[in-house]
């Protein structure tokens, strides 16, 4: 399966690259990755658009820029939890807010979401102007099983 944006092809990975792209991650960036949804990745079957990660793909290059996923499946409420992440020499670009965007649209098209939500740290700037470019408002803060204290952002169906 392939999500495009106007610069973007965003590849569903297979399990065995998905946990391959985590472990490519640079450190710090690698302890922010869920180990819950490492071990669902470990489980799922190739296809499995809610448990496997996208690879970002930059059209115009051919090159891999960064990585985007639901976190899950739609839980019991109808969220579905998204993530991105560019590459440091491909920031700035929009890429993050492609991601975002692409991956709220199709989650958005699934009869089974009412709405969905991210996560960030406080002090992640640019990712609070992706979320708010894609139309998601901040909730405020919570704490998360996995992260621990983060800004919750949501976008409902419309």
């Amino acid at each position: 399966m392939t999500l495009t944006t106007p610069q973007l092809d965003l590849v569903l990975q297979t399990p065995t690259e998905t946990l391959a792209w985590v472990e490519s991650l640079p450190p710090t960036d690698r302890a922010e990755v869920s180990p819950d949804w490492i071990e669902r990745v470990k489980n799922t079957q190739p296809g499995n658009v809610w448990a496997l990660g996208f690879r970002m793909i930059e059209r115009a290059s051919g090159l891999n820029v960064g990585g985007c996923a639901f976190k899950g499946p739609p839980n019991a409420e109808g969220a579905v939890e998204i993530a991105y992440g560019v590459d440091e020499p491909k920031r700035g670009r929009g890429y993050a807010t492609q991601a975002a965007e692409a991956l709220t649209t199709y989650a958005l098209g699934n009869a089974e979401v009412k709405f969905v939500l991210a996560h960030t740290r406080e002090t992640n700037d640019a990712s609070a102007r992706t979320l708010t470019k894609c139309g998601f408002n901040r909730i405020g803060e919570v704490i998360d099983p996995e992260d621990g204290p983060v800004i919750r952002w949501e976008r409902h169906r419309d």
